[in-house]
């Protein structure tokens, strides 16, 4: 076996982050590996969104480093994360709002297309295959994440719920190995969080994907997730599996005030 493939699928070490005296990250170190769920949990200002912006390379730690299938994700420039096989979705959901649901799924595609702009000007069959391929890797997006009563319906017109499901339909098209969730359950009533949890295990199960979400709601968390990593003040805290760090005095005394 090599050390690429011993390698956990995402490891951050030692990573921490500055804004001018404020230490937003202090030193957080944790791995995720092939094939897990992962819940990233902390009180409001814990540095969580901090450290999902240095996966996604919007935020450049001051400290440290974060290996992606044992290679720095810190080398690659911003626009190439989903092309090593990162994808993200955001708390406030980003659609086109003129284009249809099919069409944002076929947005999530353009980080695997290869043609070029004359290729695609001059509409080469090369591009007519590869739109092709786009839309039915769509299609069973769509059909996988329960769309196809909304295919051509602009997505600016969706409940939100709906809206939520299209944008990771729409990261998923893009392939990812590793699938970044920021606060997936925002927003959502207790009969949609529980349609987003099996949703998640899905997202596992049956595409193959790795999952690392962000995330306040803490039964979605505890019951979703194979590990869990709490960090307060922008400092690890704990971590290990949901049971363990539910019982865990640093992570009752974050949320409760108390260790009692």
């Amino acid at each position: 076996m090599t050390d690429k493939e011993a390698a956990p699928l995402l490891s951050v070490r030692g990573v921490s982050v500055r804004f001018g005296g404020v230490v937003a990250l202090d030193d957080v170190s944790f791995d995720v590996e092939q094939g897990q769920i992962a819940g990233l949990i902390g009180p409001n200002g814990a540095g969580k969104t901090t450290l999902f912006n240095c996966l996604s390379r919007l935020y450049q730690p001051s400290e440290g480093e974060i290996l992606f299938e044992g290679a720095s994700v810190l080398a690659v420039p911003r626009h190439r994360i989903p092309d090593i096989g990162i994808g993200r979705t955001f708390q406030n959901v980003a659609l086109f709002d003129k284009l249809t649901v099919l069409e944002n799924v076929m947005v999530g595609r353009h980080s695997q297309t290869g043609s070029s702009f004359l290729a695609n000007a001059l509409r080469l069959p090369s591009v007519v295959a590869e739109q092709n391929a786009a839309r039915d890797r769509a299609m069973e997006l769509i059909e996988f994440m329960d769309l196809n009563g909304f295919v051509h319906w602009p997505a600016g017109g969706l409940p939100f719920p709906i809206r939520k499901r299209v944008e990771l339909a729409r990261a998923l098209a893009a392939q990812p190995k590793l699938l970044l969730l920021d606060e997936p359950a925002a927003g959502l009533n207790h009969e949609e969080v529980e349609t987003l949890e099996t949703q998640i295990r899905r997202v596992r199960d049956v595409q193959g994907v790795t999952v690392l979400l962000v995330e306040h709601h803490m039964s979605l968390v505890m019951s979703v997730s194979d590990k869990v990593v709490t960090i307060n003040f922008g400092r690890k805290i704990a971590e290990g599996t949901p049971d363990e760090v539910k019982r865990h005095p640093e992570v009752i005394r974050a949320y409760l005030g108390t260790a009692g």
